[in-house]
């Protein structure tokens, strides 16, 4: 594999991280809402979702769901329908008011919020066709396993560093306040956002 070829993959795979979808949104409301420390739990484990699907497309999942189209259809209603739910419960709590910052210890613990973050990343089987896509066009035949090893580190790395500068931005005192403000109707336009990813997800 050349250095042109293995970055223009990570350089696809960063703009596929930055386009707006369910972990972006769930990103943004948990930054805003909660702080930086579980929406940095959130960033980590958005990476550990974008490697293992990064995994299961060089172990050949995408190929499997070209072959038997019916395992596709089931896992993306799945995931779908988990989206839906998410998006479901922001709306329901909308009208929950925020916690006073000074008063908030650990709105969602570490562990909750990765658990969140991966089962997020998972739920959504878009990104399997996009690393097989990607993986099938550019990494070419007999690449060595260390640079197969680094190009997921990087996938990580992308992932990461993306959500977390999203942590960073969301949580400010100013953005915080600011979703207060609307907190009502915010939280029913990102609960509405979630729901219909996972429902286009789930029917398309």
């Amino acid at each position: 594999m050349t250095l042109t070829i293995f970055l223009s993959i990570l350089a696809l795979h960063f703009v596929a991280a930055m386009s707006p979808g369910p972990s972006f949104v769930v990103s943004v409301r948990t930054a805003a809402s909660e702080g930086f420390r579980p929406a940095s739990g959130l960033a980590v484990a958005f990476g550990l979702g974008a490697v293992i699907w990064a995994m299961a497309a060089m172990f050949g999942l995408a190929l499997v769901f070209e072959v038997v189209p019916r395992a596709y259809l089931a896992f993306k209603v799945a995931g779908g329908l988990f989206l839906a739910w998410i998006g479901y419960k922001t709306i329901r709590h909308a009208r929950d008011p925020l916690p006073d910052a000074t008063l908030m210890a650990t709105p969602r613990s570490l562990g909750n919020a990765m658990r969140l973050g991966l089962f997020t990343q998972l739920a959504n089987p878009k990104p399997a066709i996009f690393f097989g896509a990607v993986f099938a066009g550019l990494i070419p035949q007999g690449t060595s396993v260390s640079v197969l090893a680094a190009l997921l580190f990087f996938v990580f790395f992308n992932e990461t560093m993306w959500y977390l500068f999203v942590a960073v931005v969301f949580s400010r005192k100013r953005a915080r306040d600011t979703y207060a403000r609307a907190k009502l109707w915010t939280d029913r336009l990102l609960g509405g956002m979630i729901a219909a990813f996972g429902l286009k997800i789930a029917t398309t």
